[in-house]
């Protein structure tokens, strides 16, 4: 381990496993650093970027564990296993598996969990985490890339937060969930926030946070399969996206660079139903409401790959343009350790929108050299 490895790992910030996917498994996926997976398209070399990829800093539990959280969000939290029954890994763990699984930089992330936290916690939590992540980085500068922690509940704060993050730590953007305290994202006390997110040009990626849709949903999502995960976490994308579309936000912050989690959830899969109602129903309901086909909405927004299936990445990349898609893996939840070789094995790509796919797009969005 080397002395900058050494001097990170007392900053407190370590890398997350899910309950799911144990810390044998990820060893067993891995053998030594010295057999760093490359990835070559056409005989050159390319670089991997995942943009989609999470750590946890539990010194932000210490701040949080005798906080007074109402029983929704102490639900939430607990959904979240923050800082209790995660199963913690170092970098040089994480390290090894992108080796393995050919990811070059991974641009690092935090679920938000704060957003029931009053405006002096909010702070200090964000302080702390972001500090955490500029630490990462500048201690691994050619693996990873911080992507802000901001307070979005003080809509305010937030973009301030995000300036900061920028402008003085080095994050390339910043993650937020897919609502706030039941409020859609479209709401136009988040408009500060949008506002300086576009000034600045920096990604912000959209991530769903479980146990947020309302009370009636997540009722039917009990039970077995896990649904409040695989149904529920990219139904909320699909609402969040669908509400920036339909109530202006995109209109008003054209410049954006949103990204949106799990594909964009159902949104780009179905948008012909959308186009439908803007194109053939005039209602209250406000089909009529956007400038713009809500297809065309799709080519100002960007997506992750994670959508699993061959056939489901060509109708991503033939609905928003392989340009509009990045690379991601959730990383470390057991989701899937083949996200390189889903992209290099899907049929009908051209190794242009391979390279776009695998971290070009994302590099030119992050900053990140070649």
């Amino acid at each position: 381990m080397t002395s900058s490895r050494r001097q990170f790992s007392k900053t407190g910030l370590v890398f997350a496993t899910c309950p799911f996917m144990k810390k044998t498994q990820a060893a067993q996926q891995v053998g030594t650093r010295s057999k760093r997976r490359e990835v070559v398209l056409a005989g050159r070399r390319i670089k991997t970027v995942d943009i989609h990829a999470h750590c946890h800093v539990p010194d932000a539990w210490e701040l949080v564990k005798d906080y007074q959280w109402s029983s929704s969000l102490r639900t939430g939290l607990d959904n979240r296993d923050y800082g209790r029954q995660l199963s913690l890994s170092g970098v040089e763990e994480r390290l090894e598996v992108m080796d393995a699984w050919g990811i070059d930089v991974q641009a690092v992330s935090i679920n938000p969990f704060w957003y029931g936290a009053e405006r002096d916690l909010a702070t200090a939590l964000i302080n702390l985490q972001n500090q955490r992540l500029a630490g990462l980085c500048s201690a691994h500068p050619d693996r990873f890339v911080g992507m802000a922690a901001v307070a979005l509940q003080f809509p305010e704060l937030a973009a301030q937060q995000l300036e900061q993050g920028v402008k003085q730590m080095g994050m390339r953007g910043c993650l937020i969930g897919g609502s706030v305290n039941g409020i859609d994202l479209s709401a136009t006390q988040f408009n500060p926030f949008w506002a300086k997110a576009e000034e600045l040009g920096t990604v912000v990626f959209i991530h769903p946070q479980n146990g947020v849709l309302g009370s009636q949903i997540n009722s039917r999502l009990l039970g077995n399969g896990f649904l409040t995960n695989v149904i529920g976490s990219p139904l909320e994308t699909t609402i969040a996206l669908s509400h920036l579309i339909w109530e202006g936000t995109l209109d008003r912050y054209p410049g954006l660079k949103i990204c949106a989690a799990h594909g964009g959830g159902y949104l780009p899969s179905y948008i012909g139903r959308s186009e439908a109602c803007f194109d053939q129903i005039a209602s209250p309901g406000g089909c009529k409401a956007t400038h713009k086909h809500p297809r065309e909405y799709l080519k100002q927004l960007y997506f992750d790959s994670m959508v699993f299936t061959a056939q489901g990445l060509r109708h991503l990349v033939a609905e928003a343009g392989a340009s509009q898609i990045m690379l991601g893996t959730d990383f470390p939840y057991a989701w899937t350790s083949r996200a390189v070789d889903h992209i290099l094995g899907t049929p009908g790509l051209i190794n242009s929108q391979r390279e776009a796919l695998l971290g070009g797009t994302a590099a030119r969005l992050l900053g990140i050299g070649a």
